[in-house]
């Protein structure tokens, strides 16, 4: 998206009559502390906040708001890694704290399961004789040294249940760090979803690899991606068997530009997709996902700059909002500070979803907020 200090925030464009009507939810990445509930008209209807930050949230079916926290203050130099966090917290209507789990190496993504117990996404030190067969990437001085991913269980009282070491089932000769990439991480998991089988589906941005993790045996049911996507982010599964796909297109030959992908896992045919128009018009460096909606159309958040759109199945721009609420924070992967309104995700609820059962929505009890979006 191309920038300018003075561009409209906030609503920018709304089609009533194509749109999949609802709330749409989402929070300001690396420094935000709130999360936002906002209408189709761009009106907040309800707001969440911790002190201990809301770097990505959804909400749970009972409207509880599941959240990661910004990162550690000093973890060692883990805290200066994209998508890092202190904390997973569960938080009810009123921002009161139900739950926590807190750790200095989760990072990105969590999943609540259906029997109450939640899926985390950590990192650990890999062993010394997997650095050293690892293929790719620079060399840089990194004091926790070469991170790999984990996938762990816990139950409501924090009780680990299971785990998972993608170390353990990657392939060296496959599984290669993009060149233009630091070797501080072997893959960078940056998605932890859950198949209807209950597999896992994951996503790692620095070799651009989309897998399906079988949960019974740990071994890759099927891994896809190098030379088709480029440290893609949020893979979803969809009622049709396929899998949405933000493909972040950081490090692509020739012209950088972003698209969203539908990729049938059986055959690794593209069904659909998404681009810009031109294509450099849509282009978000990191974070980002997109939402399949029950009409048909995509909700898309283009991360890098707070951008968020819903699209026809012909690519119809029909509703766009950019994230008016900047924030003061560390910029990924490094120390700089910049204001910045980059979004991780976002998610739109339909006004019969189960969370919002019953709750005042009424964008009048957030007045003061509304009215400097006027």
């Amino acid at each position: 998206m191309g920038w300018s200090i003075h561009h409209p925030i906030g609503l920018i464009h709304y089609t009533p009559s194509a749109c999949y009507r609802g709330y749409t939810l989402f929070s300001t990445t690396r420094g935000g502390k709130s999360a936002y509930l906002i209408d189709m008209n761009g009106d907040v209807v309800h707001q969440w906040h911790t002190d201990e930050g809301i770097h990505y949230a959804y909400l749970l079916d009972n409207g509880n708001l599941l959240c990661r926290t910004m990162p550690p203050e000093d973890a060692g130099g883990v805290e200066t890694l994209g998508g890092s966090s202190a904390g997973v917290l569960e938080l009810d209507w009123d921002s009161n704290i139900v739950w926590a789990y807190r750790d200095q190496t989760l990072h990105h993504d969590y999943e609540r399961l259906p029997n109450g117990n939640t899926l985390l996404l950590l990192w650990e030190p890999l062993p010394d004789d997997i650095v050293a067969q690892v293929q790719g990437g620079f060399d840089v001085d990194f004091a926790p040294g070469m991170l790999g991913d984990v996938v762990r269980e816990v139950t409501p009282d924090n009780e680990t249940v299971w785990e998972w070491h993608s170390w353990e089932y990657l392939d060296v000769d496959e599984d290669i760090i993009c060149p233009l990439d630091a070797r501080r991480e072997w893959s960078h998991g940056n998605t932890l979803n859950v198949t209807p089988e209950g597999d896992l589906l994951v996503s790692y941005r620095l070799t651009s690899t989309v897998g399906i993790v079988d949960r019974a045996s740990g071994e890759f049911r099927w891994k896809w991606g190098p030379g088709e996507v480029y440290h893609q982010h949020n893979p979803t599964w969809l009622p049709n068997g396929r899998i949405l796909i933000f493909d972040n297109g950081s490090h692509r030959r020739g012209i950088s530009y972003s698209r969203v992908i539908e990729v049938d896992p059986t055959t690794n045919k593209i069904h659909w997709e998404y681009e810009g128009t031109p294509d450099i018009s849509f282009y978000s460096y990191n974070i980002s996902g997109a939402q399949r909606l029950p009409n048909g159309n995509t909700l898309i958040c283009e991360g890098a700059p707070g951008r968020l759109f819903e699209v026809t199945p012909r690519g119809e721009v029909v509703w766009e909002y950019i994230n008016p609420y900047f924030v003061y924070g560390k910029r990924t992967g490094n120390l700089k500070m910049e204001y910045s309104n980059a979004t991780f995700r976002c998610h739109r609820y339909g006004p019969d979803h189960p969370a919002l059962s019953g709750r005042d929505l009424n964008p009048d009890r957030f007045a003061s907020l509304n009215r400097l979006m006027r």
